[in-house]
């Protein structure tokens, strides 16, 4: 154990707890430093193919927040700014994620910035899915 960490200091006792609080601080720093990695990660995975890097980079969003009162803040400060934009990110943030709608809300926002109003397929596929599925009868 090393001197710095050590419970006695100059042949005093700590205060109590001293040490626990101390843990703490660095457990909360190494998880702070994980979920950093994390959202690292997520970032370089979200060019590949499929939705994975959203999902990874929340997770390690999920992870800073929880564990840093400054990063929550600047996390609040900025969803009060800009509250749509954040909106994907706070429904996947939740105890329980949404991750189907948010990334179908996705795939649209990415499809009316890219592609032109005619050759849009989701929309028309969704709308084409919705009529199908009323006019079928259901089986009891």
């Amino acid at each position: 154990m090393s001197l710095a960490l050590s419970p006695r200091l100059h042949g005093r006792t700590a205060a109590p707890g001293a040490f626990s609080r101390l843990s703490r601080r660095v457990l909360r720093l190494a998880l702070v430093g994980l979920g950093g990695l994390i959202v690292v990660a997520g970032v370089l995975i979200a060019p590949l193919p499929g939705p994975m890097g959203l999902p990874v980079a929340a997770v390690g969003l999920m992870v800073i927040l929880r564990n840093s009162y400054k990063a929550r803040r600047a996390f609040v400060r900025f969803q009060r700014s800009r509250p749509r934009t954040l909106h994907p990110v706070r429904r996947l943030l939740r105890r329980r994620p949404e991750v189907a709608p948010v990334a179908w809300q996705m795939m649209l926002r990415t499809e009316r910035l890219l592609v032109p109003r005619r050759y849009r397929m989701a929309v028309r596929g969704r709308r084409l899915f919705r009529r199908r599925r009323k006019s079928q009868p259901i089986a009891a």
